[in-house]
Order: structure tokens, then C-alpha cells, then sequence
């Protein structure tokens, strides 16, 4: 409800990616030198689409907002039909899947999407066919990106628990480290409808990382086992 009546605050942070003073713009124009001032209209085609577009928004905002206190409502309820040692690995579990949810949500709304909005929403066939974006197909790709970013960000807490339960060893995730390479570059190619190698780079780049750090995880908790 809260985030309902924030409208004016949350299309502001909603539409910033369609605009080219957009942060993520400004910093690769410093960064490469090159600035172009695109301009892609946003439409409406649908009576009620904007209020509903409003009220989708805002549930998912509240959600995002909330979570924190409903996970704390999960754990209070199951807490107490547990060991002390499955509640830690479970409180351990819930906040840094939360953390790294938020984390994939940042990259996307930051550097995946813009760079999707940008290429997409500029790319003509011709210049006699001007672009006008829906507004439901704007939020549709941006709130599904979001959500695909956040589920990938959970690898490390999957590992972890997979660690921890004995079913994910180290040696097996250096033995086929060459073949999660090739997974993650589909992944990323699936993920990026662009297809430029510029933008596939961005996206594979922070998975790769999140195998890495899965890795590592996965060791010390092995070690911890052995020690």
C-alpha cells in the first residue's frame, strides 16, 4: 500500500533506464567517450494498463521492501522444529539467498536491462519506422529480468547447501569447470536478447564469478568438514 502511493517516486526510478541521462549511459560515455542523446517513446495503447501497470509495480516493490520481515515470519514459524545447527545453516541460508537476490535485481536494473533497452529500443530497420515502446512490454521485460538475474544470484547459496548436505563436492566443480563455462555462455546468450558480444561479456562475466565464489565456498566448506 505504501509503495502504492509513492507513484511519482517509484515510475521515477522505474523509467530512468529509457532515458539516455540514465546513470548507467553517463558512465559508459565517460568511460568510451561517445554520448548519444536517444529518445524511445513510452505509449499507452489500453484504458486501464496504466493503473494496472501502477498496481503491479507497487506489489512488487512491496514485496521486495517487506521481504525481510516475512522471511523473519518463516523462520519464527519453523525455528522452533529444529536443531540449533539446522537453524543457523537455515537463517544463514534465507539472508544470503535475500542478499544475493537483491544483488542479481542491482545488476539487472543497472546493466543488464539498460543495455537491452538501449540496443532494442534505438534499433530501426529503417529510419521511416520510428520506435514507440509499450509501456506494459517496458515493465513486462524489465520485471522479468529482474526476476531471471535474481534466481541466477542464488547459485552460491544452492552450492552451499548442496555443499553442506554432501552432494556437491569441490573436485566436481573443477573437474567440469570447462563445461559450466560453455552452460553459462548459453545462459548469458538467453538471457541477453541483443546477441552483441559486448552485452553477452556483461552478463557471462558476473555468473562466471558467482561459479567461482560457488567454488570456493563449496572448498571450505569441505575443508571445515575434514578439519
Amino acid at each position: 500500500m505504501a509503495a502504492f502511493c509513492f507513484k511519482d517516486w517509484l515510475f521515477e526510478a522505474v523509467l530512468a533506464p529509457s532515458r539516455s541521462d540514465f546513470i548507467t549511459y553517463r558512465l559508459f560515455a565517460r568511460l568510451t567517450g561517445f554520448h548519444d542523446d536517444f529518445n524511445v517513446a513510452l505509449f499507452n495503447p489500453e484504458l486501464a494498463q496504466q493503473f494496472l501497470i501502477h498496481m503491479r509495480m507497487s506489489f512488487w516493490a512491496g514485496v521486495v521492501v517487506t521481504s525481510p520481515y516475512l522471511l523473519y515470519l518463516l523462520l519464527r514459524f519453523v525455528s522452533p522444529g529444529l536443531y540449533a545447527r539446522e537453524r543457523r545453516y537455515l537463517v544463514r541460508a534465507v539472508g544470503g539467498g535475500y542478499l544475493m537476490f537483491l544483488a542479481g535485481i542491482a545488476l539487472n536494473y543497472f546493466i543488464l536491462f539498460p543495455l537491452t533497452f538501449r540496443f532494442l529500443g534505438t534499433y530501426q530497420v529503417s529510419s521511416d519506422v520510428p520506435n514507440q515502446i509499450a509501456l506494459a512490454s517496458y515493465v513486462g521485460i524489465m520485471l522479468m529480468l529482474c526476476l531471471v538475474m535474481g534466481i541466477v544470484f542464488e547459485l552460491p547459496v544452492l552450492c552451499w547447501l548442496l555443499a553442506k548436505i554432501g552432494l556437491l563436492k569441490p573436485e566436481f566443480m573443477t573437474r567440469y569447470r570447462r563445461h559450466a563455462i560453455v552452460v553459462i555462455l548459453i545462459l548469458a546468450a538467453v538471457i541477453t536478447p541483443t546477441g552483441d558480444p559486448f552485452t553477452l561479456f556483461i552478463v557471462a562475466l558476473p555468473i562466471y564469478l558467482l561459479y567461482e565464489f560457488s567454488v570456493l565456498l563449496v572448498r571450505h566448506n569441505h575443508k571445515t568438514k575434514v578439519s
